[in-house]
């Protein structure tokens, strides 16, 4: 619980922080999309937010102890998973940082729909799988 609320709340500063230093939306898929294919003179500040979470999460694993890591179903399910997250945030035009964080932060009405599609599809993902594909595959 409280490595949840210190994680929301460093998301929620960064966010903060994004908007009011440079005035860019956090949106994790569209910042990484663009340090590799955006235009060079927009990619530093791009780099640099993608590095800060990594050598975040990494001075958290100095001083958190780490999770246990379960693989919590077959490797090509998880790969065919993450394909699908990838191509639907594409689609999507965003992904749960930028709508769900920023986007419901700025009271907009697009992000709230995209927000509940993610959760509805996201719901109903997790019961087929658990319910229906597993169910069928563990005798």
């Amino acid at each position: 619980m409280a490595r949840g609320l210190a994680g929301g709340i460093l998301i929620g500063f960064g966010a903060v922080l994004l908007l009011w230093s440079i005035g860019r939306i956090a949106g994790v898929s569209g910042i990484a999309s663009g340090a590799v294919e955006g235009p060079r003179g927009d990619r530093a500040w791009r780099i640099a937010f993608l590095a800060g979470m990594m050598l975040a999460g990494a001075v958290a694993l100095q001083f958190l102890p780490a999770p246990a890591r379960v693989l919590t179903g077959p490797l090509p399910l998880l790969l065919t998973a993450g394909l699908l997250v990838g191509f639907g945030t594409r689609l999507g035009n965003g992904c749960t940082s930028g709508h769900g964080v920023c986007g419901l932060g700025r009271l907009s009405f697009r992000s709230l729909a995209a927000v509940a599609t993610f959760m509805a599809f996201a719901m109903a993902t997790t019961y087929f799988v658990r319910h229906v594909i597993l169910a069928v595959s563990i005798p």
